[in-house]
């Protein structure tokens, strides 16, 4: 069956559709093939799979072919089944008649002749050439057709259809197009049937020596072309795949030594998208095929079929990993393959791949996610492809013109050298082209990097060229390390054109020098007698690579320095534009920096510089420093060409930031000097620079600032500096962040003089005004450097406390300072509770109690209210204020009588007061203290005294004093407390009297009670009465008994001194009064506490011990009036009614008033009339009165003359509530009697039920 390969292959090329016979019975098929082939392709057919699933085929071609065609009559019998996909698959019958007597004799039985083979699958088209105005010719057509009908048609299947001509044609072609798609699909399942079973056959016998992969390969290609030209592509493909799959047991199998190929012309250029590229003739070898074609011809159909389902991303998937695993094989057999057969191979497969791929890819015809994806593949064709490309130039000498970038370096130091048996020979005729090389290797120098960065260019390849090349020369094994490097020092071990001009001498390899004869590039009698130079193997690899490139563009690209540069930049292109539009951006962002590399070379510095700048960004931000130490560099250098100052002073800035291990001391320092020189110089508008990752800063360890609203204070901050010197700032400011509130912006706190950064941590104060409430954290840090403004946002972290390592972290969470919401800082109040005495000077005590803030130099003012006085002479007394001190001062001021001196144990101090203000002291400034203000409260009252009868009511405000306290604190005083508080002063007794006895001879004994007001032992020393006019003293002066003196009255008692007095007779009634009231005169002493209340005045404690004693006195009015012994009124409460009060009734209330007497001149009150006024009091809640409430009633003024007044009222609560009560304003109570009297409660009963609210109950 392998024999027949070709013919095999040239019928599989011509046939690319469906073929449909026409068994044209009636000469028809020029008549209707135009109509046939208008109708073409299938619109819908549906097939079925291998599965035997249906598939919807949508645009199928089908080919119409005569039976007497030669290209279906030239079939041999065997061959049959072998190119049974090329046999019809339908084969339709055209006949025509109108006679039924033909169709009978004539044309039934040659029917029946052609539909007798059951392998064909057939039906019969009727044509009709009947036209519609023959009605006879008409009428004889369908008789015919439906004979037919009967004859050829069963229940089971219609195999006829109808074709009028003149007539029309709706559902014709729907009906022959089902046919047809019948016919196919059950020729298309009997097909697939018979090549299963026969590869099934062949697989069985897959271990027997008679097992040919040839034959296997024809049955199983195809069953695939089948199903290709069915279009089941899903079905093909999978078809082409287990052929892969069966071929690659085939290779792999021991025992067998197979020809690999790729020795024939254009073998070097990828054959992965062209199936027909070499015929299956030259693949084959013995039973099999070579592998370097056939897989790559198993790749062609796989991609064809790939493209027809337009799944170019699944092309693009399978090519990489085909070019990787073929890449291996061709590994394999290098040693016997052309020279760098590998290398170009894959570049141009990469390059097929890529071309083919992105000719069918049509964006937002996939998903968004595979449609990346796709990119990402597209990528890696170009990087592979750029890969191999820059090898071959290397090869050739084009190293020097390679940037020697980390990228390139990681690529191509990993990229194996080519492994040929022999390393190629130099020509005899190119002496020329190797004293070009070498004057080439001769002039390269490294570009020295700009601030003078000394760097060891990167490698570019995985080991010594020079060394490799002669290892595999024929009879050189391993030469003289001296004859290797040809005298020449410029190449070290580890390097070729890479050679370091930094490296040591001593490291060097020491040789002679050489000769001019044995370095002259004409001198080639025996090439093999010493080893090649570099120069001589670049030369040598060239010629080598063109016997082996057939492509000739492939060719030209590497033919100059100019078309190699220019390839390498259109692949490093297309590489990051596919990785840009995948996820793969990053890879994109580096790449763009090698295009960015030759840019610069060419002087593109403004595209270079947009390179560069993506590419720092992505080795910023992944914190790859050692690249980024490589390429930033160069991103200064072109800004400095571009005149950019503010992107030239980023870029030194993040050169500083850098690890310290990457630059040396002195590059730093040129880092530094180029910033502060541009800074400096004359720059047309100020450049903001952020410096965040050079110039950190962080709070002080510890707690934050704890200030208080309103308080200003100093915040240190902590600034590390990460240039290699001093640098001097001039003018920095720091920001603080409400932690609460974000988006307000923050303070901005600025430092007052120029402040000088030394290399690592400093520690910078600033002046902190008053903040709102609330934690503020560190903003940012701001400053200026000439005409530099920068900015930072950074926070650090140091390490222990010594240590002044440059730590960058993230912006940390501790607050630094912390404002507390407003809040009580200090609280005033007053010591003493009690009162003081009145007119006399006292000490008044103020407590000021810090709640947990500093009064250290605070300022107290005070202000006195009216009737109130500060004592100047003498000072203000403050001590330390104990919160027991009360306590203790009240009992001890109860068991004794003595005065207590301030506690030598307490810190106290005399303060003066000055324009009404004192200073706190240090020791003063977070304790509780007490000051001790010497005040007196004036009042030139006289003090009355009462009747135990009807006694005075003491107004307690009249003896209300205020002081006005207003205390600055804080660290600039910004901190105001004002409190106002009160004080209360009174006289010593509160005197009642009443007339205790009045004896035979007119003698009334008059009863004086002296009641404390004070907190304080009250020592009566005498007490006398000065009389008003009217009465006279008794016996003697009317002093009481001296022996009763002192008499001692303790706080809040009481005592008695008893007077006796007569009335005066010899005073006419007329008479004026010259003294209207009596004085009582009491001389005493007051022994008590200051922080109990009343003690003695202040005057007497600083009195000397010699000094005159004065006595206190105390001195009160008393009214003494004339006795009245007979009322001149009298009301009597008449009785209220038998039947009692109730809620809600009308009653009447009614008193009698009655003269008992007629009024007498001294008695009068008001002048007599015959009118009294009275007024009936009664409770709101509990009474309504109906009647007036106040009036006049006539009573006559004659003795025994009486009037009853009535009012209306109406209870308004039960129980036993106050009656109302009848009073007569005009006349003074004295003079009134009551009788009978009213009663003090009286009980009001509750309404009655009424019945319109009772519900009955049953």
């Amino acid at each position: 069956m392998a024999n027949y390969l070709a013919q095999f292959q040239t019928i599989k090329n011509s046939c690319d559709r469906v073929v449909a016979a026409v068994e044209d019975v009636s000469d028809l098929w020029p008549t209707v093939k135009g109509l046939f082939e208008e109708h073409q392709p299938l619109k819908r057919a549906v097939l079925t799979n291998k599965t035997r699933n249906p598939v919807l085929v949508e645009n199928l071609p089908v080919e119409f072919i005569l039976t007497t065609d030669a290209r279906l009559r030239s079939r041999f019998p065997h061959e049959q089944y072998l190119y049974w996909f090329r046999e019809p698959y339908a084969t339709i019958v055209l006949v025509t008649c109108e006679d039924l007597d033909e169709f009978k004799n004539i044309l039934k039985p040659r029917l029946k002749l052609i539909v007798q083979n059951d392998e064909k699958e057939w039906f019969i088209v009727f044509v009709s050439k009947a036209h519609p105005s023959n009605d006879q010719a008409t009428k004889s057509a369908k008789k015919v057709y439906a004979k037919i009908e009967v004859d050829f048609s069963s229940k089971k299947r219609e195999r006829c259809c109808k074709l009028d001509i003149h007539g029309p044609d709706v559902n014709f072609w729907e009906d022959l197009e089902l046919k047809i798609t019948e016919c196919i699909r059950n020729t298309l399942e009997r097909r697939v049937q018979f090549y299963e079973d026969e590869i099934r056959k062949l697989t069985e016998q897959r271990f027997m020596p008679i097992w040919n992969f040839c034959n296997f390969f024809i049955l199983k290609e195809s069953l695939a072309f089948i199903f290709e030209i069915a279009h089941l592509h899903e079905d093909a493909l999978r078809e082409y795949d287990e052929l892969e799959l069966c071929y690659l047991e085939t290779v792999n199998m021991p025992g067998k030594q197979r020809d690999f190929g790729g020795f024939d012309s254009e073998d070097d250029q990828a054959a992965l998208l062209k199936p027909g590229s070499k015929p299956l003739t030259q693949m084959v070898h013995e039973d099999s095929f070579r592998e370097f074609d056939f897989r790559q011809y198993l790749f062609a159909c796989q991609s064809r079929l790939l493209f027809k389902l337009n799944r170019p991303f699944e092309v693009s998937f399978r090519g990489y990993s085909f070019v990787i695993s073929f890449a291996k094989a061709l590994t394999f057999h290098e040693s016997v393959l052309p020279f760098c057969l590998r290398e170009v191979w894959v570049l141009t497969a990469c390059l097929a791949l890529l071309n083919a791929t992105a000719s069918h890819q049509h964006d937002g015809v996939v998903s968004p996610d595979i449609e990346k994806e796709f990119y990402r593949l597209q990528g890696d064709l170009y990087s592979l492809s750029r890969l191999k490309f820059m090898r071959l130039g290397y090869l050739i000498g084009y190293g020097t013109d390679i940037e020697k970038s980390p990228l390139n370096s990681a690529c191509l130091s990993m990229l194996p050298w080519p492994k040929p048996a022999v390393w190629p020979s130099l020509p005899p005729d190119a002496s020329s082209e190797v004293l070009e090389k070498e004057k080439i290797i001769l002039q390269a120098t490294s570009r020295t990097k700009h601030f003078g960065i000394q760097r060891k260019p990167l490698p570019l390849e995985p080991s010594v060229l020079l060394r490799v090349a002669n290892r595999r020369r024929a009879s050189l094994s391993t030469g003289n390390i001296s004859e290797i490097f040809d005298g020449r020092p410029g190449f070290t071990e580890g390097s070729g054109l890479e050679a370091s001009p930094r490296t040591p001498s001593s490291l060097k390899v020491q040789a002679a020098p050489m000769s001019r004869t044995n370095s002259s590039p004409g001198n080639f009698e025996s090439p093999l007698d010493r080893p090649m130079r570099l120069a001589e193997i670049f030369v040598a690899a060239e010629h080598a690579l063109r016997l082996t490139i057939s492509d000739h563009d492939l060719l030209k690209t590497l033919s100059s320095v100019q078309d190699f540069e220019h390839k390498y930049l259109s692949l490093t292109k297309g590489a990051a534009e596919n990785y840009h539009r995948s996820w793969w951006k990053r890879h994109g962002v580096v790449l763009d920096g090698e295009i960015a590399a030759v840019c610069f070379k060419h002087g593109n510095y403004d595209l270079a510089a947009n390179s560069y700048e993506k590419v720092c960004a992505l080795y910023a931000g992944e914190r790859w420093q050692d690249l980024l130490a490589e390429v930033l560099p160069n991103l200064a250098e072109c800004q400095k060409i571009l005149d950019d100052q503010a992107g030239y002073m980023s870029s030194c800035v993040r050169l500083l930031s850098l690890d310290k291990s990457l630059f040396s001391s002195k590059e730093r320092q040129a880092f530094q000097s180029e910033v502060v020189n541009i800074a400096h110089s004359e720059m047309k508008n100020p450049v903001p620079l952020d410096v965040s990752s050079l110039i950190t800063f962080s709070g002080n360890t510890g707690p934050p600032l704890q200030l208080s609203d309103g308080d200003p204070g100093n915040l240190s901050v902590t600034v590390w500096s990460g240039f290699p010197d001093d640098i001097t700032l001039d003018s920095l400011s720091l920001t603080l962040v409400a932690t609460n509130n974000t988006d307000e912006g923050g303070q901005a706190l600025k430092s007052t003089a120029a402040t000088v950064l030394k290399p690592g941590k400093n520690t910078i104060t600033f002046d902190l005004p008053p903040q709102k409430p609330g934690s503020y954290v560190l903003g940012v840090v701001t400053g200026q450097i000439g005409r530099l403004r920068f900015r930072s946002h950074s926070f650090s972290k140091g390490g222990p406390g010594e240590s002044d390592d440059f730590m960058s972290y993230e912006k940390p969470t501790r607050p630094i300072l912390k404002v507390s919401k407003p809040r009580a800082l200090v609280d005033l109040s007053a010591a003493v509770s009690s009162a003081l005495l009145i007119n006399e000077a006292q000490w008044i005590g103020v407590i000021v109690r810090p709640i947990n803030y500093s009064l250290k130099g605070a300022i107290l003012h005070i202000d006195t209210g009216p009737g109130l006085k500060i004592e100047d002479s003498y000072g203000i007394e403050m001590e330390r204020y104990m919160e027991t001190d009360c306590d203790a001062s009240a009992t001890k001021a109860e068991a004794s009588v003595e005065d207590s001196p301030v506690s030598p144990k307490r810190d106290s101090e005399v303060l003066n007061l000055c324009d009404g203000k004192i200073v706190f002291s240090e020791w003063a400034s977070n304790v509780s203290s007490i000051l001790w203000v010497p005040v007196r409260a004036l009042s030139e009252k006289l003090a009355r005294g009462s009747s135990s009868v009807t006694p005075l009511k003491q107004d307690i405000l009249e003896g209300m004093r205020t002081v006005a306290l207003k205390l600055e604190f804080g660290v600039h005083h910004n901190q105001i407390f004002e409190r106002t508080i009160a004080a209360h002063f009174t006289d010593p007794f509160d005197v009642t009297t009443r007339v205790a006895n009045k004896c035979n001879d007119g003698t009334l004994v008059l009863q004086v009670m002296l009641h404390s007001l004070v907190k304080a032992n009250l020592i009566v020393l005498d007490a006398w009465l000065d009389l008003q006019d009217g009465f006279v003293h008794g016996k003697g002066d009317g002093r009481p008994t001296a022996t009763f003196f002192p008499l001692v009255v303790s706080p809040g008692s009481r005592a008695a001194v008893v007077f006796s007095i007569s009335l005066d007779k010899t005073m006419s009634s007329g008479k004026d009064l010259q003294i209207p009231e009596s004085i009582l005169n009491i001389k005493y002493e007051i022994h008590g506490d200051r922080a109990a209340g009343a003690h003695k005045p202040v005057d007497a404690d600083h009195s000397g011990a010699d000094a005159e004693r004065k006595d206190l006195v105390f001195k009160s009015a008393i009214l003494l009036q004339r006795p009245v012994l007979d009322p001149c009124l009298t009301v009597g409460f008449l009785p209220l009614p038998s039947d009692g009060l109730r809620v809600g009734k009308l009653i009447t209330m009614q008193w009698r008033v009655e003269r008992l007497k007629e009024l007498k001149g001294s008695e009068v009150v008001e002048q007599q009339q015959d009118e009294v006024l009275y007024e009936v009091n009664a409770n709101s809640e509990n009474w309504m009165i109906a009647g007036r409430k106040r009036g006049y009633v006539s009573l006559s003024e004659e003795q025994g003359s009486r009037v009853v007044i009535s009012i209306l009222c109406v209870p308004l609560v039960a129980g036993y509530v106050r009656p109302p009560q009848l009073g007569l304003p005009n006349v003074e109570e004295a003079n009134v009697s009551c009788n009978p009297p009213g009663p003090h409660l009286v009980c009001v009963l509750p309404p009655l039920l009424s019945s319109s609210y009772c519900v009955p109950v049953k």
